[in-house]
C-alpha cells in the first residue's frame, strides 16, 4: 500500500505542549508535555566506566539512550526518581536540544501514535522567524533516522488561519495572534504568505500569566504546597480565569458579593497526601489582564497586545491593512480565557476608530473616509488551531506533491528543507 494512500502524521511541537495525530481528524489523538525526562545515572556510568571494559561502557550507553520517558510519564518519574532529570527541548518556540528532541520524536510515533513511519507521510510545525539551519536539523533527523517517505514543514500561524476559517471557503489572509506557553507572536499572513518584516514578538506569554498569578497567591498568604505550587496554579488559571472589560469594575464587583466571585479549590500535597485547600479571588481576573496592561506584571515591556497588533498591521503594505484587520485569528492555549476575543476586538477597534477620526479632522468635511471593519474570530478549537490547520491541508490530495520526499533528500541533501512550497488545498 502506497504511503500517499494513508493518512499523513501530523505533530505541531509546541514549547509547553505538543499535539500529534493522524489528517483528517478533528481533534488531536495525543496532547502531551513536550518534555524528556532521561535517566543520568546510566549515562554517568558509560562515561566513568574503566575503559578497559569497553562491553560495560558499551551496555551502559545503550540503556543511557533507551532508559527515557516523555510528556507526563517523565513528569511523574523526575518526581518519583532524583536519578530522572528533565529536559525542556523547546525553549520560546526554537528548538534548543536536538539529541531530545530526536528521542521526544521517536516516543511520539513508536510509543503513542504506534505507527510504522515509513508507511506515512509526515507534518511539522515551526514558529515564524525559525533558522533554515533547524528546517534541514528536523528534515536530517525525520529522513535519517526514521526513513519516513516524505515531509512538509509548516508555519504555525499559517495552520492557524487554516483552521480559522468560519465559511466553506477559506480566507488565507488575515492575522493570527499565537498566544502559547513559551512565545507570543503577532503574524500577518497574505495569501497564504508570511508579512516576515512585519511579525512582532512580545514576551508576555502563557508561562507569565501562571507566574503572575503564582505570585498574586503567594502576596495574599494562600497556601499552596511549594513542590506542586506551577502546576496546581496553571490548572487553576486554565479552569477559573477569563477576562474582564473593565478592571475597577471588576474589582468593585468582587468587594461588593465576594461569596458569588470567589472560587475555592481543593487539592492534594504530593508527598504527604494530606488534602489543603485556597481561595482564588483578584487572581481570577488579573492574571490575562497583563496582556491588555502589562505594566501590572513589569516595567520591561508595556505595550498591551491590540497595540502591538495595531503596529503589526500598520506595518504591513497598505493593500492588506483592510482584509488584516477584517481577519483576526486567535491561536493558543492562552487565548482561550472567557471573553478574551470580545476584549482584544474592542480595545483594537478603539485604536482603530481613533486614528480614523483623526485623519477625517485633518481632511476636512469634503473628503469622506471609509470605517474599517474590525474582526476577531474565536472558534472552540482555537486551543489546537495549528493542529486542526495541520490536519485539513495535510488531508488534501494537494500535500503529497507539496512534499519533500526521501528520494529528493537522498538527491540534493537537508538543504530542500529550507523552503517548503505554500500550498492553498482549501480554496
Amino acid at each position: 500500500m502506497d504511503a500517499s494512500s494513508r493518512p499523513a502524521v501530523v505533530i505541531d511541537n509546541g514549547t509547553g505542549f505538543t499535539k500529534m495525530g493522524f489528517a483528517g481528524n478533528v481533534e488531536p489523538c495525543f496532547i502531551i508535555p513536550t518534555v524528556v525526562a532521561v535517566n543520568d545515572s546510566l549515562s554517568n556510568q558509560s562515561k566513568s566506566t574503566n575503559k578497559g571494559n569497553w562491553l560495560a561502557q558499551h551496555t551502559a550507553g545503550v540503556m543511557a539512550d533507551l532508559d527515557f520517558y516523555i510528556g507526563e510519564e517523565a513528569l511523574s518519574r523526575s518526581r518519583a526518581s532524583t536519578n530522572y532529570n528533565l529536559s525542556y527541548p523547546i525553549h520560546n518556540g526554537q528548538v534548543e536540544n536536538w539529541d531530545a528532541m530526536e528521542r521526544f520524536w521517536q516516543q511520539c510515533i513508536f510509543n503513542y501514535l504506534r505507527c510504522d513511519p515509513e508507511d506515512h507521510y509526515f507534518l511539522l510545525t515551526e514558529s515564524p522567524l525559525t533558522a533554515p539551519e533547524n528546517r534541514e536539523y528536523a528534515g536530517e533527523i525525520m529522513f535519517e533516522t526514521f526513513n519516513i517517505p516524505g515531509l512538509y514543514i509548516a508555519v504555525q500561524p499559517v495552520l492557524a488561519l487554516a483552521a480559522g476559517y468560519t465559511t466553506t471557503k477559506c480566507e488565507m489572509t488575515g492575522v493570527v495572534v499565537d498566544v502559547g506557553d513559551g512565545a507570543t507572536h503577532v503574524v500577518p499572513v497574505a495569501d497564504g504568505y508570511v508579512i516576515g518584516s512585519s511579525i512582532k514578538s512580545i514576551p508576555i506569554t502563557g508561562k507569565d500569566v501562571t507566574c503572575f498569578v503564582q505570585k498574586l497567591l503567594k502576596e495574599r498568604g494562600e497556601f499552596i504546597p511549594p513542590e506542586d505550587s506551577f502546576e496546581v496554579v496553571r490548572k487553576i488559571k486554565e479552569t477559573y480565569c477569563y477576562t474582564c472589560s473593565d478592571i475597577v469594575k471588576e474589582f468593585n464587583k468582587h468587594d461588593r458579593e465576594p461569596s458569588k466571585f470567589i472560587k475555592h479549590w481543593t487539592g492534594v500535597k504530593s508527598k504527604s497526601g494530606a488534602t489543603y485547600t485556597c481561595d482564588i479571588g483578584y487572581e481570577r481576573f488579573m492574571g490575562p489582564e497583563i496582556f491588555f496592561s502589562p505594566e501590572i506584571y513589569g516595567s520591561d515591556f508595556t505595550t498591551p497586545l491590540p497595540a502591538v497588533i495595531d503596529k503589526c498591521i500598520q506595518s504591513s503594505p497598505i493593500d492588506t491593512r483592510r482584509a488584516l484587520y477584517k481577519n483576526i485569528v486567535l491561536s493558543g492555549g492562552s487565548t482561550m480565557f472567557k471573553d478574551f476575543h470580545r476584549r482584544l476586538q474592542r480595545d483594537l477597534k478603539k485604536i482603530v476608530d481613533t486614528r480614523v477620526r483623526a485623519a477625517s479632522s485633518r481632511l476636512g468635511p469634503d473628503v469622506k473616509s471609509q470605517p474599517i471593519e474590525v474582526n476577531v474570530a474565536n472558534h472552540p478549537i482555537q486551543k489546537y488551531a495549528v493542529w486542526f490547520g495541520g490536519s485539513v491541508l495535510a488531508s488534501t490530495a494537494e500535500f503529497y506533491t507539496a512534499c519533500h520526499t526521501k528520494a529528493e533528500y537522498e538527491e540534493y541533501g537537508a538543504s530542500i528543507c529550507r523552503t517548503n512550497p505554500v500550498f492553498k488545498g482549501m480554496y
